[in-house]
């Protein structure tokens, strides 16, 4: 595990099309933004689980998530983004 101490604003770079960006520090709390291309699939650690129950289970639902939600978060595929 590679372990490096970041600023706000500073970015630490992934391959050539993932940039992880500190957004914001307050107590032991760190905010992180995540820059990815649409096809990347970003998932919280403790919710990896559930997503490997989901890609077992055939899905036919044909409304968009973040409409009935009405979460301004998404995927490209039409999927919610975890939060």
């Amino acid at each position: 595990m590679l372990i490096l101490s970041r600023k706000v604003g500073e970015r630490i770079v992934i391959g050539n099309d993932i940039t992880v960006v500190v957004s914001r520090v307050s107590g032991d709390r760190v905010t992180l933004g995540l820059e990815a291309p649409p096809d990347v699939h970003i998932l919280r650690g403790e919710l990896r689980p559930f997503d490997d129950q989901q890609k077992a289970k055939p899905t036919t639902v044909a409304v968009a998530p973040h409409a009935q939600r009405g979460d301004r978060s998404f995927r490209a595929d039409g999927r919610h983004a975890p939060r």
